[in-house]
């Protein structure tokens, strides 16, 4: 009796080739896109106005949709929260700094914004893909759903933002972060050699 890929090659090999290749490529160019923030998320939201115009015009999906939304909120949540959560910190006798005495200490987030981002678009495209197919057209009154959403929205960031007060951090910083310890440090060993 003769074995079943004796000769090495199994059917299944060139699949597995062609997974392995996209897979590789397909982390090329996400590693790519890393350092265009702006670039990426206007991608997103041509993805995000694709399926809202695909529900629209379906005039279904409102389900799918609800499901999207609360998982963008849960994804809001993880960007806008600490990675250390200082109510756990505090029981520890550990805090975030308060004074300008203290230990600075950036903020960093629980879900850093890449991947923040990667998910959101993932979250689009597969709810896009689920557009195709009627078993996820489940029929419902979508303002309840809508109203629902709302109120679950108001208050998760109600919550988050008094976290934010009682804990004084903001996760959000503008200003372009810049050292200059060296190059102070630079100008003044090259003037004292003239």
């Amino acid at each position: 009796m003769e074995e079943v890929g004796s000769d090495g090659a199994s059917p299944l090999a060139p699949l597995a080739k062609w997974r392995n290749d996209f897979s590789r490529a397909f982390q090329y160019y996400l590693d790519r896109s890393t350092p265009h923030p702006v670039e990426r998320w206007v991608g997103t939201l041509v993805a995000m106005a694709i399926y809202v115009l695909r529900v629209y015009y379906l005039q279904g999906f409102y389900i799918v949709s609800y499901g999207l939304g609360i998982y963008i909120l849960n994804l809001l949540i993880g960007f806008l929260s600490p990675k250390i959560d200082p109510e756990l910190e505090a029981l520890d006798g550990a805090s975030l700094p308060t004074k300008e005495s203290d230990e600075f200490r950036p903020f960093i987030r629980r879900l850093p914004e890449f991947k923040f981002w990667y998910a959101i678009t993932k979250a689009f495209v597969v709810a896009f893909v689920m557009t195709f197919f009627s078993v996820f057209d489940v029929p419902v009154f979508w303002p309840i759903l809508l109203c629902y959403w709302i109120v679950l929205f108001v208050l998760t960031m109600k919550r988050q933002i008094m976290h934010m007060i009682k804990y004084k951090y903001v996760p959000f910083d503008f200003r372009k972060q810049r050292y200059s310890g060296k190059k102070s440090a630079a100008s003044s060993s090259g003037s004292s050699r003239d």
